[in-house]
């Protein structure tokens, strides 16, 4: 079979990662990239060895591509997804979906009229670790799920990342910036979630970038910086997260998950590897679970990789828009819980997407 063609369209810190892996699988080839700087796109096309450097559009339009991979900054996703599916294009978002819900629900509709696919990262919960703790929930090991924790409590990127100011606009934040990876790991264990309620702030009003080259700018804070949410999933299981850019310090896991019959803690979802601990009903101690054979490395892409054999075998892609809509979907309600001191009830029930094989795509890697 022919790989997948793929167009990558921004050229930013996450797209070092992305040129690396699609162009070591035998599945996908990128052919093209874009960049609002067309010098940039140039520089990329060079570097990684890729043909075409275009504009967006151009790329967009282009018939050599057959999907877009859309590493563009959030407030765009919606946008550029919308126009790509327009031109008959498969998409591959980064996180988060979208901004608003209204985009990625005209995502999906443009996908199902055309009959494309919407995929959307974080595909980390396809690496051996998330896959292996998954793997132990369904064979029973802990039991039936009844609750879970997640944590993620840092204080902000201002003090590395070159260009902060998108972390601190609508859209930004730590709920949507790695509430993503958290969300998308519980409900691939747990199950889809049924209402949300959430609790929010802004503890500082502005930030200061100490990394360069924008030291000393002063960024304005417009969305909320700390989020604690409740969670009620559809099988009963009962999630509380919270996500934070206002902490210092803190010694909590990643995540937790509480069953009838034990506990397991579960490594860090922005991973594919990490070490997962299980300790049942009656041990003395927690013990380290092996993990299964699988992706374990820095291997984002492998989403984009599901989706090529996802067409060619006529089934269902993981790293599915319809989980990636739902997270869109979850996010939001903490946030609408929290002004309007209400619970939210979902709409989306995306089914979990289907367990990887350990052995799937072994002889993609050159």
């Amino acid at each position: 079979m022919e790989p997948l063609r793929v167009g990558i369209v921004g050229c930013g810190n996450i797209s070092g990662i992305y040129f690396h892996n699609l162009g070591r699988y035998r599945s996908t080839e990128v052919v093209a990239v874009a960049d609002l700087d067309l010098d940039r796109a140039k520089a990329a096309a060079e570097k990684n060895g890729v043909g075409l450097a275009l504009s967006p559009d151009e790329l967009i339009a282009h018939p050599d591509v057959e999907l877009v991979l859309n590493l563009t900054i959030p407030k765009a996703h919606g946008s550029v997804a919308i126009a790509a599916l327009q031109n008959g294009k498969h998409v591959y978002n980064e996180k988060p979906l979208a901004i608003e819900l209204s985009e990625a629900e005209e995502m999906l509709r443009l996908a199902t009229e055309h009959g494309l696919r919407v995929g959307g990262a974080p595909d980390t919960f396809l690496g051996g670790g998330h896959q292996t703790c998954r793997a132990l929930i369904d064979q029973g090991v802990i039991g039936e799920p009844i609750a879970a924790h997640a944590f993620m409590l840092c204080h902000g990127h201002e003090s590395w990342h070159p260009s902060p100011e998108f972390y601190y606009e609508r859209g930004g934040g730590p709920m949507f910036d790695m509430g993503p990876y958290y969300l998308t790991a519980l409900v691939n264990m747990i199950g889809p979630i049924r209402r949300i309620s959430g609790s929010t702030r802004i503890t500082f009003p502005t930030r200061t970038i100490t990394s360069q080259p924008k030291h000393g700018k002063v960024i304005e804070v417009e969305t909320p910086t700390h989020i604690a949410g409740s969670m009620d999933f559809g099988n009963g299981a009962i999630g509380q997260i919270t996500t934070s850019f206002d902490v210092w310090h803190s010694q909590v896991p990643s995540i937790l998950v509480y069953g009838t019959e034990g506990s397991m803690i579960v490594p860090d979802p922005n991973g594919f590897g990490g070490e997962i601990k299980v300790r049942v009903k009656g041990a003395s101690e927690w013990e380290v679970a092996p993990i299964s054979p699988g992706y374990a490395g820095n291997d984002r892409g492998v989403g984009v990789l599901d989706i090529a054999y996802a067409i060619r075998e006529n089934r269902d892609h993981r790293a599915s828009g319809a989980l990636a809509g739902h997270v869109l979907e979850a996010m939001h309600a903490f946030h609408t819980s929290s002004d309007e001191g209400r619970h939210i009830e979902l709409s989306s029930r995306p089914d979990r997407p289907a367990l990887l094989s350990p052995d799937a795509y072994v002889d993609e890697i050159e």
